[in-house]
């Protein structure tokens, strides 16, 4: 099902106007977003753990788990970053360019 681009254009001329797009291109793909950031976050903190004496988290060593974590974080950053991407570009009027 394709959709068609946004009529309502934002007014980028005035500082309240790009304060409201600001914020409307932030509540696009929220949750994918967070999600990502959660998961590089743990897998930073795993990483870090060796450092902090704790060798091992239930059998499995903490960096291997932060690896995971942080190659687990990718494609929900990936997918938020194109969701964005699509919804700029149908705000804008471009049609959304779909993989053939």
């Amino acid at each position: 099902m394709s959709q068609g681009p946004i009529t309502h254009h934002p007014d980028l001329t005035t500082k309240a106007g790009r304060k409201a797009y600001k914020h409307e291109l932030r509540m696009v793909a929220v949750r994918p977003r967070r999600a990502g950031l959660l998961l590089l976050a743990m897998g930073m903190l795993l990483a870090l753990l060796p450092l902090a004496g704790i060798h091992s988290v239930l059998g499995w060593s903490p960096r291997f788990l932060g690896l995971g974590a942080v190659l687990l974080s990718v494609p929900f950053l990936i997918v938020a970053t194109v969701l964005r991407g699509r919804y700029q570009r149908r705000k804008s009027g471009q049609a959304p360019s779909l993989p053939h």
